[in-house]
């Protein structure tokens, strides 16, 4: 088969979050997406732009970041051409809808993907072929995701449930989508994962920017009318009075909850299936899971578990199994694999001491 032409396809990179649960590696002002999580010498923002920027090249790449990481994207980004700053956070519905409406002005027929900054993919030829499939998909008028082929029954990551076979030109193994649902307990996910119609909810998104903002007027009219101003004042003096009187207002929601869940009510929505490998390194389990490796002169004596120095510092583990350590020049996180989830709590706990300088 032929692969579609990505003339028209645009990629959002939303670039936010702080990643507290990878704490004390991810900071609020070093999060996960600016870190070489793997040790392979590129951050996963740089990793997610080495998948996206020979699909589309360097001129259709869109950051959406927060003013705090801006310089980190330009360092690590230095081929970017579009980014936005947006002021404060305002999760994945207006970041996203800011630059769909910002591409919309010059290309109002353009097919804009939303690929998160921080996920770590295996094999980037079937991630491609995915893509292209739901850019294929997209033409057709529909809000498309890329449903991850579930690896074990996680209770990690919400689910979407497929349908039927589309029988798109170009998109042959597109579904329709009958359902989003959350986070599953256990029992629930492996009945999920052995019915075969399911796959994990990765945040990847793919519609007609239009369709998009189209589907935000109806179900946000408040927030389509938000960006939609801003964007119109995007490439013109009074854009930073126009984006900081507006963004406050917008309202604070995900793609998901915003337009994904209803359109996918009303039957407007596809799956296509990845086959590529995907993992959204959530905690330090996921990211021993995904190859991560303890720092070289770590000690294990009757141990064993992942062990992380940052600053090189020599860490010894006696008689611990599935032990996490996290040490870095100001702080030493210890736990084990089966409680990496919990790590979250801590900045919790940092916030309650008034410690800022630690979250």
């Amino acid at each position: 088969m032929t692969r579609p032409s990505l003339d028209d396809f645009h990629a959002i990179v939303p670039a936010g979050g702080s990643g507290t649960r990878l704490w004390p590696l991810s900071r609020q002002s070093r999060p996960k997406f600016l870190l070489d999580l793997l040790g392979g010498g590129r951050t996963l923002l740089q990793q997610t732009w080495d998948r996206l920027e020979p699909l589309v090249g360097p001129d259709r790449v869109h950051v959406v970041t927060g003013i705090s990481h801006t310089g980190g994207v330009r360092e690590q980004l230095p081929d970017l051409t579009h980014l936005v700053v947006e002021p404060s956070p305002r999760d994945s519905m207006p970041a996203i809808a800011l630059a769909a409406a910002i591409i919309a002005e010059r290309e109002p027929e353009a097919i804009v993907g939303s690929f998160a900054a921080d996920h770590v993919v295996e094999d980037e030829i079937v991630f491609a072929a995915a893509v292209a499939e739901a850019v294929a998909a997209a033409r057709t008028g529909l809000l498309v995701t890329i449903g991850i082929t579930p690896a074990s029954p996680s209770t990690a990551f919400g689910y979407i449930e497929g349908g039927d076979v589309l029988g798109l030109a170009g998109a042959p193994t597109a579904h329709a989508v009958r359902r989003f649902v959350e986070k599953p307990d256990l029992a629930t996910a492996q009945e999920y994962v052995a019915s075969g119609d399911f796959s994990w909810n990765a945040g990847m998104f793919v519609v007609r920017a239009s369709v998009l903002l189209d589907h935000l007027a109806r179900l946000q009219p408040t927030l389509h009318d938000g960006v939609r101003e801003i964007a119109a004042s995007w490439h013109t003096p009074g854009r930073d009075e126009v984006l900081a009187r507006i963004w406050p207002s917008l309202t604070k929601i995900a793609i998901d909850h915003a337009i994904a869940e209803p359109v996918s009510l009303e039957g407007g929505m596809a799956v296509v299936p990845g086959t590529f490998g995907w993992d959204d390194i959530g905690d330090f389990a996921a990211l021993a899971d995904v190859g991560a490796t303890s720092t070289d002169g770590t000690i294990f004596v009757d141990a064993d578990g992942l062990v992380i120095s940052a600053d090189g510092t020599t860490v010894a583990v006696v008689g611990l199994k599935d032990v996490v350590v996290a040490h870095t020049a100001d702080a030493v996180l210890v736990t084990t694999r089966e409680h990496s989830q919990r790590v979250k709590e801590v900045s919790v706990a940092l916030q309650e001491l008034g410690r800022a300088d630690l979250r």
